[in-house]
């Protein structure tokens, strides 16, 4: 499975790029949302996004609204991961087309939970290979 991972601080790119590498995902990053469409207009495929909301250029929200609006990324999972926690910031993100939402700081549990509850954490590989 593919990820890509927006977010302004190279710092929280790492961090979010770590936890879903540990769940077994290709990761890939982009430091604004502008950086990322461009990503996937390049032929890029993904399975999940996880967005932060304030960023420079292009920020998550609208992020989140181009994807929705381009029929070729439907099958895109959002994820918010954000420090925006009033909860009219979760459902304007929402209903703009996200799925999930996760508040800053989170736990690598926090994060695995979300992503359980959208069938989206591979199963892990059996210690010792097949049986």
């Amino acid at each position: 499975m593919r990820a890509l991972v927006i977010d302004d601080s190279r710092t929280m790119r790492r961090i979010v790029r770590a936890t879903l590498a540990a769940f077994g995902y290709e990761v890939h990053e982009a430091e604004h949302g502008q950086a990322a469409l461009d990503l996937l207009e390049g032929g890029l495929e993904v399975d999940l996004a996880c967005v932060d909301w304030n960023m420079p250029v292009l920020d998550g929200l609208q992020f989140v609204t181009r994807v929705r609006a381009n029929p070729l990324w439907r099958a895109v999972t959002l994820v918010m991961v954000t420090t925006e926690s009033e909860h009219s910031q979760i459902v304007r993100a929402l209903a703009a087309g996200a799925h999930e939402y996760v508040i800053k700081p989170f736990t690598a549990d926090a994060l695995r939970e979300k992503l359980e509850l959208l069938g989206l954490v591979p199963e892990p590989v059996a210690a010792g290979g097949l049986a």
